[in-house]
């Protein structure tokens, strides 16, 4: 929860510092327009409109790659965990249950993710270095756990309470990105809030991908 109220804290002061630098435009905008006094009104409204149209398609953008940073974190320490689990792991069946549980996960966080840095528009470089952080963090963490299986014991009071902070830190995160960052802007878009066949999919495909999700669990 606390983890959720951060993101929350994160988000709200990110977006608020963009709200500001797009005011910021905005007033340098207006101002300019103000001494273009010799333009007739409707230059002038064509004037403003178009410096207008670019300072929200750059917020949006700004915004996607906020969401989708913050959505890498989220995954990252989830991908950890869960190498360290398998990887530390001496029970083969163990080990076959988190492998499958493993394979879903990073699928659905992989297009969840993939989206996400699409709509950030981030350049290659940057794209290729949040792709490697994803791919990495699993193997890496297989690797930690590998390295301290002797000493390890999942039953072990320490081990079980920084496990689980961690894990409760990365569901709040993840949890808080997906309703709020994702799910509320696309359930709100324009698209989706004029067509009825589209929100019925929409909610059936979002109630089966979170049943089916709660079933994988059990074997995670």
């Amino acid at each position: 929860m606390v983890s959720a109220i951060a993101t929350l804290m994160v988000d709200t002061y990110a977006t608020s510092y963009y709200n500001k630098k797009k005011m910021i435009s905005g007033v340098v905008v207006r101002s300019g327009d103000e001494e273009a006094v010799t333009h007739t009104q409707s230059h002038q409204h064509a004037h403003s409109s178009v410096p207008m149209m670019m300072g929200d398609s750059i917020f949006e953008l700004l915004r996607y790659r906020v969401i989708s940073q913050v959505l890498e974190v989220g995954i990252i320490v989830h991908s950890v965990i869960i190498g360290i689990a398998l990887g530390a792991s001496g029970n083969l069946k163990t080990i076959r249950t988190l492998f499958v549980a493993l394979t879903f996960h990073q699928f659905f966080e992989g297009v969840g993710l993939g989206g996400s840095i699409a709509q950030a528009k981030f350049k290659s470089r940057a794209v290729t270095i949040m792709a490697l952080f994803f791919s990495l963090t699993t193997p890496i963490g297989i690797a930690i756990g590998l390295a301290i299986t002797k000493g390890y014991n999942e039953n072990d009071r320490k081990a079980l309470i920084m496990e689980g902070i961690f894990n409760s830190a990365s569901a709040d995160i993840l949890i808080y990105m997906s309703l709020v960052d994702l799910l509320a802007a696309d359930f709100m878009h324009p698209r989706m809030q004029g067509n009825g066949e589209l929100q019925l999919g929409a909610n059936i495909s979002l109630l089966l991908g979170a049943g089916l999700m709660s079933v994988i669990a059990l074997w995670a």
